[in-house]
């Protein structure tokens, strides 16, 4: 379904219109739902939408009307609970609501399980729509993810042109870097490989996961003394890294967790739908931080 800007700009008065607490004649029945929002998104989304992708409904029902939209990094069930409690019944979320990439039936997982039988009563229960925006924006140019995140931590101009994923950034030292990652991603919990006090200016900047292959490919960069990533695993990555430490090489890791080095990209997510969805209230409901650390 192709909506007009014509289309676009009558129900935004009905969502202005609705936020003023009056309804204008004529109006009930043309609130925007959340399928029409999506065919927007996929409209301005500027690359090709593919067939097989796991940007799709997840829950709910999409020609539900739209009472507003919650923008997060993952449809955790505490951001469910905030999502509904503001009024937002249309959550996009960047990472899975059940457990596992297509949010299918979790590996091993009997239907009954407790913890998942409840977020799901609880989403039929405040009639929430769930729909996730993951491979689209990723795959958008620039990354979605990625131009947020360089946003956050204010490096756009240390950024290579030619490679979205590189920095080159002022002279500091590894556990200075780590520090000022750690403050400005909010994240309480990020681990390092390497010397602390080795000086570095070369970085790559992996959010999310990117898997043993890409990580160890731009580790073994010259034009690469730190990788960041939101989380690897300790068997292969993260034993890679510590091996290169021993021998001398000069490099280092810094894992700043998966919600943290992907959140702000949600948040680029939702200052660029306001662009061209004006007039319905769209929210960012970040991700509360898994962990906490032992003092």
């Amino acid at each position: 379904m192709k909506l007009t800007i014509g289309a676009w700009r009558r129900v935004s008065v009905v969502f202005a219109v609705a936020a003023a607490g009056a309804a204008p004649a004529g109006a009930q029945g043309k609130q925007v739902t959340a399928k029409e929002v999506v065919t927007a998104i996929k409209e301005h989304i500027g690359i090709p939408w593919m067939e097989k992708t796991v940007d799709t409904f997840k829950a709910g029902d999409p020609d539900t009307p739209v009472t507003g939209i919650a923008v997060t990094m993952m449809a955790t069930f505490d951001v469910l609970e905030r999502a509904a409690a503001r009024g937002d019944n249309l959550i996009i979320t960047h990472e899975p609501t059940f457990f596992n990439h297509t949010d299918d039936r979790p590996e091993g997982m009997d239907e009954s399980d407790p913890v998942w039988t409840e977020k799901r009563e609880f989403i039929a229960k405040h009639k929430l729509v769930i729909w996730r925006l993951h491979d689209h924006w990723h795959r958008r140019k620039p990354d979605g993810i990625q131009a947020g995140m360089t946003h956050a931590l204010g490096w756009e101009k240390f950024q290579n042109p030619e490679n979205q994923n590189l920095y080159t950034l002022p002279e500091t030292t590894l556990g200075n870097l780590a520090s000022e990652v750690a403050r400005k991603l909010g994240s309480p919990a990020v681990r390092v490989v390497g010397d602390p006090e080795m000086k570095v200016t070369k970085v790559a900047l992996n959010p999310g996961y990117t898997g043993f292959v890409r990580e160890t490919h731009e580790l073994e960069m010259d034009g690469v003394e730190v990788l960041l990533v939101g989380e690897t695993r300790e068997w292969e990555t993260v034993e890679y890294a510590a091996d290169a430490v021993s021998q001398g090489k000069r490099k280092a890791l810094i894992v700043i967790g998966h919600v943290a080095s992907e959140q702000a990209g949600m948040e680029e997510c939702m200052r660029w739908m306001k662009t061209f969805l004006p007039g319905i209230r769209i929210e960012m409901v970040p991700t509360k931080q898994p962990f906490w650390t032992v003092k």
